[in-house]
């Protein structure tokens, strides 16, 4: 009898083994979930659809592509509720394109991309994106659920290559999961520290079942079980991917958490601050991030009195001449600084890497991303108080807090001071003569003379851009795009695209080096055919030139720095737009030319300004703080 019952016992053990192993396989293959929700074969809907509602109950006003045969359902979706496609010539633009929409609209920038290559031309722009802490979204196409691994066109490892871009990865396996993943991945873009989420979505998770149900026809299968079991696999795998896709699904944004400094947090700055005699703020991109309007941070910082150095971003947060901006001299303000307080601002390359900082100075940090809040503060500088927090509201409640204080009137007329004193000796290098060409100081300051007070300044170059940062001046907040830390070339195309299309109203100035324009001159192109009329200057010397300044000296070579004077207005001219070359002899109708440029713009022309300049001395370092 004992016997008998161990026999039992293992008998029955081993039933209930391959009872759960079964109910677990009938669960991964989507059995049991078929047994409660519906197939619906005669529908035309198709995962498109469901990519549309979302974006669009999300206020998503704009889709950045470049089209292939992999994501059309989700641009013909898309249009068709009233979101604009917008192609362009390249991916990278596509995303840089939707980066700047986030940025300067407060919700996610969204960007569609086909597979293989498609995706792989992306990851410069999506690397960006996170760098510079942006919310944006990337849907790529994908091989069909079944034949990814197995040699597929364009078939990749998509997810490997976006892991450590995204905050957020996610491929979609079934049609039903298409809404809760886009909700989740929208939130996440903007939660916390914002940055970049990808979604793959295989090709047959978004054409309709009559289309994708031929793919899964098989010719002369298999005779015998075997051939009956793939013939059911098959079917099953087909009727799981679209059970359950159109059933009402809530497609409502989810709550976005933004991380705030403690009650007791501001209380210890206000104490600090107040007692402070020679105050600086130091404010940075992350400053200008919802859900803080910028039009409060700049009150605030007013009320505040204390002088800014404004970065990224955050350039022209206070106008284009208020007296507590602090545009020179940053280094010298830092050495005699009793308090310090980074609002967004990171000790990396651009605070060599905090040395910059005065050891005896208080110094509060505010950051919503804990590694960069305390970035080398192991090495070269001590926080007093640390703070992982949104700096844009933080400023706000210190303001209230100090009311009626307000930081020492001469300690920032001081550096104003010198301010003054800087920009005169810039302004006379400005009037200078170079050997060759026109002075490019001079070029930038007559743009910033003439430009309008609601343009947006799109920096991307490097030695003509960063003599750009010191020279013209933004004159609201949101008005300056550049790169950030990761100092990408390549963005002008893009991110004049997305400023464009944001503020129509606005002039919108590209500050291009000749080098930086080879990456995006064909999206004069898109320009064109979208009706964005930019305005594009070239600093054109032809020449990497902050390259070949530092290589030449030091190791007597000036091999690959070398460009020529090209034609590019020529270019700007085969695209559709306005191209004008501006020579030496042209010095004197400067004023006219840009003015020229402004009067096309309005008129529904991109134009290019191709002006050749010479070399100066001018040298100020990075374009961002």
């Amino acid at each position: 009898m004992e016997l008998f019952g161990c026999i039992s016992s293992i008998l029955g053990y081993s039933a209930c083994v391959v009872l759960t192993g079964v109910l677990f396989a009938a669960y991964n293959l989507g059995v049991i979930y078929q047994l409660f929700h519906k197939t619906e074969t005669k529908s035309p809907r198709h995962g498109g659809e469901s990519v549309a509602a979302v974006l669009r109950a999300h206020g998503i006003k704009f889709l950045f592509t470049l089209v292939g045969g992999h994501i059309s359902p989700i641009l013909v979706a898309c249009e068709k509720v009233g979101i604009r496609i917008v192609d362009t010539r390249h991916e990278a633009t596509a995303v840089f394109a939707a980066d700047a929409v986030a940025r300067l609209s407060g919700t996610v920038g969204v960007a569609a991309v086909t597979a293989g290559p498609g995706l792989t031309n992306t990851v410069t722009a999506v690397k960006n994106a996170q760098m510079a802490e942006s919310p944006l979204l990337l849907l790529g196409g994908a091989a069909s659920t079944l034949l990814q691994g197995r040699g597929a066109l364009q078939d990749i490892d998509q997810m490997s290559l976006f892991k450590p871009l995204c905050k957020f990865c996610a491929s979609i396996r079934t049609v039903r999961e298409i809404v809760p993943t886009l909700r989740k991945a929208l939130a996440i873009a903007q939660s916390g520290t914002p940055g970049p989420v990808f979604i793959e979505f295989p090709i047959d998770t978004l054409y309709p079942y009559h289309l994708v149900s031929k793919e899964f026809a098989v010719k002369n299968p298999p005779k015998g079980l075997m051939g009956k079991f793939v013939s059911w696999y098959l079917n099953n795998h087909l009727m799981n991917l679209f059970a359950g896709a159109w059933e009402t699904r809530d497609v409502s944004p989810l709550p976005v958490h933004i991380p705030q400094a403690t009650d007791d947090q501001v209380q210890g700055c206000i104490e600090l601050v107040s007692r402070a005699k020679k105050p600086v703020i130091l404010l940075g991109s992350q400053a200008t991030l919802p859900p803080t309007p910028a039009e409060d941070i700049r009150k605030a910082l007013e009320d505040l009195g204390i002088p800014c150095f404004l970065g990224g971003m955050s350039r022209g947060m206070l106008g284009k001449d208020s007296p507590i901006h602090i545009r020179q001299n940053r280094r010298d303000a830092l050495k005699e600084a009793d308090l310090v307080l980074l609002a967004g601002t990171v000790c990396d390359f651009r605070l060599s890497y905090g040395r910059v900082l005065n050891r005896r100075s208080k110094i509060i940090a505010v950051n919503r991303d804990k590694s960069q809040l305390l970035k080398n503060s192991d090495m070269f500088w001590k926080p007093t108080i640390a703070i992982q927090g949104d700096a844009g509201s933080f400023i706000v409640r210190l303001s209230k807090g100090l009311k009626g204080h307000r930081c020492p009137e001469e300690w920032p007329q001081s550096l104003k001071a010198g301010d003054s004193t800087k920009e005169d000796a810039n302004r006379a290098k400005a009037n200078e003569k170079t050997e060759h060409h026109l002075n490019p100081l001079k070029v930038l300051h007559c743009v910033d003379e003439l430009m309008a007070d609601d343009s947006i300044i799109v920096a991307d170059g490097g030695d003509f851009v960063g003599s750009a940062a010191y020279i013209m001046r933004p004159r609201g907040p949101l008005r300056w795009l550049d790169p950030g830390a990761f100092g990408t070339l390549g963005v002008g195309g893009g991110f004049a695209l997305g400023a464009k299309l944001c503020r129509p109203e606005s002039e919108v100035w590209i500050i291009y080096g000749d080098g930086s324009l080879g990456y995006s001159v064909a999206e004069y192109d898109t320009f064109t055919r979208h009706k964005t009329p930019v305005i594009s200057v070239v600093g054109n010397d032809a020449c990497w030139s902050q390259i070949s300044r530092e290589q030449v000296p030091i190791l007597g070579s000036n091999v690959a720095c070398g460009l020529a004077f090209t034609d590019y207005h020529t270019v700007a001219d085969g695209y559709g737009g306005k191209g004008y070359l501006v020579r030496r002899e042209d010095e004197n109708q400067l004023s006219d030319i840009i003015k020229l440029a402004q009067r096309d713009a309005k008129e529904g022309k991109a134009t290019l300004l191709n002006v050749l300049i010479g070399k100066t001395n001018f040298r100020e370092g990075s374009i961002s703080v």
